[in-house]
């Protein structure tokens, strides 16, 4: 009788269990993503500014510019656009470096933005919400 009601109470905590991590996965999973267009900047700089930041120190960098989540930070990158390209999943990336920089800023646009690069060309500054 004593193992017939240790057994109900762990059936009724699993089951409980159960039913609060499923609810919480599916939170989690149709969590929305975060607008980026729509988030106020938390840095607006150039990118060689940046380039040189994290060749300078890259921790100390990653800790400016993300967060602990590991997500970044929503930067305003300012560059010259040094080439444009297309990657394996036909979204667009922007290279932000100007010919005597060693490094740039990589921008990707998603399948939902890659309008917004249309109409860039390469030597053109323009500022990318990143």
């Amino acid at each position: 009788m004593k193992k017939k009601k240790i057994f109900k109470i762990a059936g009724v905590i699993i089951l409980v269990g159960v039913i609060i991590g499923s609810g919480v996965a599916y939170y989690l999973f149709n969590m929305p993503h975060r607008d980026v267009q729509d988030s106020k900047t938390d840095f607006s700089l150039s990118a060689s500014s940046i380039v040189n930041e994290y060749l300078q120190n890259a921790d100390s960098a990653n800790a400016k510019y993300l967060q602990e989540e590991g997500e970044s930070k929503i930067l305003a990158v300012k560059g010259k656009i040094f080439s444009i390209s297309v990657d394996q999943k036909n979204q667009k990336v922007v290279l932000l470096k100007d010919v005597s920089e060693k490094a740039g800023v990589s921008c990707t646009f998603t399948q939902e933005t890659n309008s917004h690069a249309d109409n860039l060309k390469e030597g053109q500054t323009v500022t990318i919400k990143e």
